[in-house]
């Protein structure tokens, strides 16, 4: 099955078990937790992030004075800047996106500008005997370091001819376009292991572009360069922290919570999100109830539990323990969901 296919198969089931709505169930949003392209060992948990490549280049003109730049160009720009507001906020970004997972700590000192060697297109790999003090100083397990940023400028300023529907005929605009190639590499360095656990290059390109009758009001509007380089900082720190930070998805499940008080009173302690206690009422109902229909609607929210933890194969096999207890339509529908999960989630992973 295909990817496409698999995704679509997903949402179909997933319509079809919140149809389920009106039964003695429970319907909750929930976030589902999607392992990363390069998941990084349980044993990092902090990191220390700072940067190797700014040197002598870098520099941080007011966005006055670097757009008076381009103005004097006539916006007709191709330049490569290195901002250095653009290449911190990127740091500083990356260490919230990737706290915000929920996978990593950080730690972004002070002193974050570290001196390194440079060839002609991006700085050298820093040594296990920096990489170690840097580590204990402080106190994390890993050192992830921005060895490149780089952002080529391209803006043009032309005139063009579009149609005004109001008047019925065509006028003559100013139309500006401004084009940002970023160029950036990410390594991280596990002392412990002498071990760099991830080297990503991140290459991608932003665009603006927009139309007025007139110059001035063309720029009263238009992004001014710096704030597009610091917008561009942030990509590359979106775009990195999706290679080894947990992403989070979305969704609708439902849980049983009538039948019995005990099933309402577990079910209870979702609306606060203490999943903690809600596992533990259904693993008592799951082991000790007399009630196979009772038992198997634990076992379900149990299966339930183990997919919003990320861990499918768990919940698989709650379901089919569900399914062999006492019969429920929605737990096969659930299954298979579960299942096109699975397969989808292997298929990524390719």
């Amino acid at each position: 099955m295909s990817i496409f296919k698999q995704t679509n198969y997903i949402l179909l089931v997933s319509i079809v078990l919140l149809s389920y709505a009106c039964s003695p169930t429970k319907r909750i949003l929930v976030e589902f937790p999607q392992k990363p392209k390069n998941e990084i060992s349980q044993d990092v948990q902090s990191l220390l992030l700072v940067n190797r490549t700014v040197d002598g280049k870098y520099n941080d003109l007011p966005t006055d004075s670097l757009q008076k730049i381009f103005y004097q160009k006539d916006f007709n720009l191709d330049t490569t800047i290195y901002d250095l507001t653009a290449v911190d906020t990127s740091l500083k970004a990356l260490g919230e996106l990737l706290f915000e997972s929920g996978r990593f700590d950080y730690v972004i000192p002070e002193d974050r500008f570290l001196n390194a060697e440079q060839n002609a297109f991006f700085t050298q790999t820093m040594s296990w005997e920096e990489a170690q003090e840097l580590c204990d100083l402080y106190q994390t397990d890993a050192v992830l370091s921005m060895d490149l940023f780089k952002t080529r400028v391209v803006t043009e300023l032309a005139e063009e001819s579009i149609f005004d529907p109001n008047e019925g005929f065509f006028r003559t605009a100013v139309g500006a376009k401004m084009v940002i190639v970023y160029n950036a590499l990410f390594r991280l360095y596990d002392p412990q292991q002498e071990k760099v656990l991830a080297r990503e290059v991140i290459q991608d390109t932003l665009i603006w572009e927009d139309y007025a009758l007139s110059v001035r009001n063309l720029f009263m509007d238009f992004t001014p360069v710096k704030q597009a380089l610091t917008e561009a900082g942030i990509a590359v720190a979106l775009d990195f922290s999706e290679t080894i930070g947990t992403r989070w998805h979305r969704d609708y499940r439902i849980i049983f919570d009538k039948g019995s008080s005990a099933l309402k009173k577990a079910a209870a302690f979702t609306d606060d999100a203490n999943w903690t206690k809600a596992i533990e009422a259904w693993e008592t109902i799951a082991t000790g109830s007399g009630s196979k229909r009772e038992k198997s609607k634990a076992l379900f929210n149990l299966a339930t539990a183990c997919e919003i933890r990320g861990d499918l194969d768990c919940a698989i096999e709650y379901a089919l323990e569900s399914y062999n207890t006492a019969y429920h339509p929605i737990t096969y529908q659930y299954l298979e969901l579960l299942e096109s999960r699975k397969k989808q989630q292997k298929n990524n992973t390719k």
